[in-house]
């Protein structure tokens, strides 16, 4: 037994004394108090909870704010890039010189689409796709 259940315990008998000194008239006043005492005591504990779950769900998210978004290094993407752009030439003149105005849409659409996917690969929520949930524990227990 904790404190607070001895606390808990002392308001119980000091209330049924009263009602005992005092008469039966005076026991919903009596009840209501002690009930008002418990409201209080219940508040109390699940304030503390949910200051706990939202501290502990700010930490969680600033350590995943600090953790690194990605594995890939800025150089992967900057050379993915320039790799594209200078294959795009030899695409566009063959795709342009082969079938005209078609064949350049297909090729540009081609290094459009590798790219998307690229982008896509290295930050995942960027095309408005599903982000990863945080974890977080629902439970409202101790």
């Amino acid at each position: 037994m904790d404190a607070r259940d001895t606390e808990l315990k002392k308001e119980l008998d000091a209330t049924l004394r009263a009602r005992g000194e005092l008469g039966a008239e005076y026991e919903s006043a009596l009840v209501e108090s002690f009930l008002e005492k418990i409201d209080q005591r219940v508040d109390g504990a699940v304030e503390r909870r949910v200051r706990r779950q939202l501290a502990e769900h700010r930490m969680t998210a600033t350590r995943d704010a600090r953790a690194p978004k990605s594995t890939d290094a800025w150089g992967e993407r900057f050379g993915f890039g320039i790799v594209t752009l200078v294959l795009a030439v030899p695409l566009s003149a063959i795709g342009g010189g082969v079938a005209h105005l078609p064949g350049l849409i297909v090729a540009w659409a081609g290094i459009v689409g590798v790219n998307a996917v690229q982008a896509a690969r290295v930050r995942p929520g960027l095309f408005g796709g599903r982000r990863r949930a945080a974890k977080h524990d629902d439970a409202w227990e101790d």
